[in-house]
């Protein structure tokens, strides 16, 4: 009971924070959404990445290089050229291995997410038939 008198509606379950790294270092929404676009088309360019991801170019280079540097993925020159439209990005074991963490640990959080705003619902349903 409040102080007013009514019943205070239940808190729904609050969220976890979102974890900040991976046992193995990957970090962020960005890594995972990036590894299943070049996991369908290898030779998308940074370019065309940003723009899918709806981030800076700036920002989506910093995630390749992340994920370089940690091994998930690798770039293959797949013709002979000087120009960077001629590389691949291929995801390595590793970085297949990291997709499938990074898609577990994602499902997870929203279907947290999906049952605080079904509950959150179910509150405000009540609420408007009790009014």
């Amino acid at each position: 009971m409040s102080q007013h008198g009514g019943s205070v509606p239940e808190a729904p379950p609050q969220l976890p924070p979102p974890p900040s790294k991976m046992s193995n270092g990957v970090y962020e929404e960005s890594h995972l959404k990036v590894l299943r676009l070049l996991e369908t088309d290898p030779a998308l360019s940074q370019r065309e990445l940003s723009h899918a991801l709806g981030i800076s170019l700036g920002k989506t280079n910093y995630c390749m290089r992340a994920l370089l540097d940690k091994g998930l993925i690798k770039m293959q020159n797949f013709r002979n050229s000087d120009s960077k439209l001629g590389y691949a990005y291929l995801l390595t074991p590793a970085g297949i291995v990291a997709k499938a963490e990074l898609t577990r640990d994602f499902l997870k959080r929203k279907m947290r997410e999906y049952e605080i705003l079904k509950h959150e619902i179910e509150q405000l349903r009540q609420e408007v038939e009790g009014s």
